[in-house]
């Protein structure tokens, strides 16, 4: 149980983290760290007002549960002593599985085990249920990701398509989101995921604070493939990174290849080569994902009309936004506005 928060307030979300043999500390921590920091915001400030709660007040209670109490081995020299078991479960409104790094039955024949499936027979109709890393894998081998879009960490993905070829394994990217089924990439993606249910929990501000205070971008650019070694001929002194701070700057203008390119002195030919190595997405890609990320703000965080949100993201025109953040999202931005102002404007009231 979380020490946060005083008496007589109202239920705060609960967080359970299935922890197993073969842990790694720190997709434990990012758990424990992200939402357990999160706190409403307030009103009128930095922040927007948004968090279903009174200004300061924690909005999620973390707990750890194993499938027994006491004693977890890391992939660490130390071990965890845990106080909980599977009955915290039964009471989470979303469970996290990281990864464990000792054998592990759905990583190497694709089955459960007994214990391992009575766990996950507590978790409550309705819960939201994520995984961290490889405890994909666990998810996959319960039937939960069956026809889902998911993802694992990228050197495991081949291993999962054997396993589970029933699942859409998209090994390119950070996170994944459907239905109420999570999955994302390799341990420090777990950081990104905590930050996207926050955010759709309770709005960007939140989440921007959040990760503000742990010292991390609220949202990260690019997929897995950044990550993935290739061979690079020799050192390179020039990047990208001023180009894309001048280009935050302009969203709402129309930005070209050339314009960035002569940022960073480069022709266009070299600047597109180098930008794809260091954020995994073409220039016009990211483009496209920044100016999504300020509309999706803009509805979240303003009251301004479709057609100004448009403008101030970069799209231009109310058609052009709709067609953008219905192909990503697969809504309108009314839609996408109503579900997450209305949803946080519910629990305030």
């Amino acid at each position: 149980m979380s020490e946060h928060g005083e008496p007589g307030r109202r239920r705060r979300h609960r967080v359970a983290v299935l922890v197993r043999h073969g842990l790694l500390p720190i997709e434990l921590g990012i758990v424990h760290r992200m939402f357990g920091r999160a706190r409403a915001q307030q009103p009128g400030g930095d922040g927007g007002g948004h968090g279903g709660g009174p200004a300061g007040e924690y909005l999620y209670e973390v707990v750890t549960c194993a499938l027994r109490p006491g004693p977890v081995r890391t992939d660490a020299d130390f071990t965890i002593e845990v106080r909980h078991g599977t009955e915290a479960l039964a009471e989470a409104d979303t469970v996290v599985i990281p990864a464990a790094h000792e054998p592990d039955p759905p990583m190497t024949s694709g089955e459960l085990g007994p214990e391992l499936a009575a766990a996950l027979a507590r978790i409550r109709p309705g819960a939201r249920i994520a995984s961290i890393c490889t405890g994909a894998f666990v998810l996959a081998a319960a039937g939960l990701l069956d026809g889902r879009r998911a993802t694992t960490h990228w050197a495991e993905a081949g291993r999962f398509r054997s396993l589970y070829p029933r699942v859409r394994l998209d090994p390119d990217v950070l996170y994944t989101d459907e239905d109420g089924v999570l999955t994302s990439a390799g341990v420090a993606s777990g950081i990104d995921l905590c930050l996207h249910m926050i955010r759709a929990d309770h709005g960007s501000a939140v989440a921007a604070a959040v990760a503000r205070r742990t010292v991390v971008p609220p949202h990260r650019e690019g997929g897995q493939a950044q990550f993935i070694r290739h061979p690079v001929p020799q050192p390179r002194a020039a990047g990208t990174g001023r180009a894309r701070a001048w280009a935050l700057e302009r969203l709402e203008r129309p930005l070209t290849l050339r314009e960035l390119a002569a940022r960073e002195a480069m022709s266009v030919r070299t600047f597109t080569r180098r930008f794809r190595d260091e954020t995994g997405l073409s220039p016009l890609q990211w483009l496209l994902q920044q100016r999504l990320e300020r509309a999706r703000h803009l509805l979240e965080e303003s009251d301004l009309p479709v057609d100004r949100v448009a403008e101030r993201s970069g799209f231009g025109t109310a058609a052009s936004l709709r067609q953008h953040l219905h192909a990503a999202l697969g809504v309108s931005p009314s839609a996408y506005r109503a579900t997450f102002r209305g949803t946080r404007a519910d629990r305030r009231g």
